[in-house]
Parts: C-alpha cells; sequence; structure tokens
C-alpha cells in the first residue's frame, strides 16, 4: 500500500495538463477583460464621433 500512494504522490504526468488550464484560464481572463474595457470605450469614441457629424 505504501509504495501505492509513494507512486501516486510522485506521479506528475498529470500536472502539465493542470497548468496549462490554470494558465489559459487566467490569459482569457485578461483578455476578456481588456476587451470588455476597450469595447466600452470604443462605444463612447463612436458615438461622440458621430453625434459630430451630425
Amino acid at each position: 500500500m505504501k509504495k501505492f500512494v509513494r507512486s501516486l504522490w510522485n506521479n506528475q504526468d498529470g500536472q502539465d495538463i493542470a497548468e496549462y488550464a490554470v494558465m489559459l484560464a487566467v490569459i482569457l481572463v485578461i483578455v476578456v477583460g481588456t476587451i470588455r474595457l476597450i469595447g466600452s470605450n470604443a462605444n463612447k469614441v463612436f458615438s461622440s464621433v458621430a453625434s459630430s457629424v451630425q
């Protein structure tokens, strides 16, 4: 039983997948936040330009 538990503890095959999933989640949060920020500012700029053209 000790050998089995020790082998599970030392097995690091799934560690890479978890690390990539965490990195992907962080990147997605940054990208979505940036798009939302730029999107709201761009909407204000386009509205301002449209009202000044009319």
